[in-house]
Order: structure tokens, then C-alpha cells, then sequence
């Protein structure tokens, strides 16, 4: 048995793609309105924000700790002509202010997003919607929806007034 914490770092979530079928389902789920804001927590090579973008009109802002990943999704939202509704930066997600997210998704690991659940709680206005790719938020906030596309799994959630902390 470990008797010391696990000294657990963000870099330590692995860059794996989310399949575009995923991707859309995901987007379908969070219903972005044209102009509302999309933050994208981990966001690789920047997939979700742009297609938001494309498909929905929506802004984007899309945080990696990777300066690689960060510099994939700027090029490629130059090649999909988006560049003028989306950002992309390089930082750590547990730093980034979420507040003026209108919707947030995930695809990290489920001890992150235990490690987030507090920070969504605090951060985000009621009614912003959160979706993740593989992984829930524990017995704490059950999702409001969840299903299977392909071999993996999305779940769905909306902020309500009993998610924000006391005052």
C-alpha cells in the first residue's frame, strides 16, 4: 500500500485523438448555440473547438499543457478557416478561469475529472452543459445522459442550482 500521495501530473494524461463520430455526438449533446463560448479542456490537436466552430458557429477556446498539441490546433484551425472564432492555450486546465464557458468538454481520465468536478461546480454559471469522453464524474454528479457510440462512452450533464457551493 502507498502510505505517500500519488504525485500526479496533468502531462501525465496520454494524447489520444477522439474519433470525429465521437466528437460530433459529443458536440450534438452540448448543443452550442452560434456565439456561445466552448472551452475545451485538454484539447489536443484542437478537433472539438473547430469543429464547434464550423458546425455550429460557436466560439471556442481550447487549453492544453502540451506546446505541441497547442501549435497542431492552431495550424489546423488555420486550415479550417475558423481562427477568428477559436483559441487555443497553452497552459494547465486547473489554472484557467471557466466561468465564461457555456459549455465545457473533457476527455482526460477519471481521477482529473474527480479533481475538476469542484472547479466546474464553482466555475460555471447554471445551465452550462459539460460532456466528457470515457469518463464520468462519480456518484457525486450522476450524468444526466449517457451512451455508447462505437467503443466508447459519452456522458452528458447540465449545471443545476444545487451543483454551486454556498455562498
Amino acid at each position: 500500500a502507498l502510505s505517500e500521495p500519488i504525485d500526479f501530473h496533468l502531462f501525465d494524461v496520454p494524447y489520444v485523438p477522439t474519433p470525429m463520430p465521437v466528437v460530433r455526438r459529443m458536440l450534438e449533446l452540448a448543443r452550442p448555440q452560434p456565439g456561445e463560448l466552448l472551452y475545451d479542456l485538454g484539447c489536443g490537436d484542437g478537433r472539438i473547438v473547430i469543429e464547434a466552430a464550423k458546425e455550429y458557429g460557436a466560439r471556442g477556446v481550447g487549453i492544453d499543457i502540451d506546446p505541441a498539441r497547442i501549435a497542431e490546433a492552431r495550424t489546423n484551425a488555420r486550415l479550417a478557416e475558423v481562427e477568428d472564432r477559436v483559441e487555443f492555450r497553452h497552459g494547465d486546465l486547473f489554472d484557467a478561469d471557466l466561468s465564461p464557458a457555456d459549455v465545457v468538454t473533457l476527455y482526460l481520465l477519471p481521477e482529473v475529472n474527480l479533481r475538476l468536478r469542484p472547479v466546474l461546480w464553482r466555475d460555471l454559471r447554471v445551465g452550462a452543459r459539460v460532456v466528457s469522453h470515457d469518463f464520468h464524474m462519480g456518484d457525486r454528479w450522476p450524468p444526466d445522459h449517457s451512451e455508447t457510440v462505437g467503443r466508447a462512452t459519452i456522458y452528458s450533464w447540465t449545471l443545476r442550482p444545487e451543483h454551486k457551493p454556498p455562498a
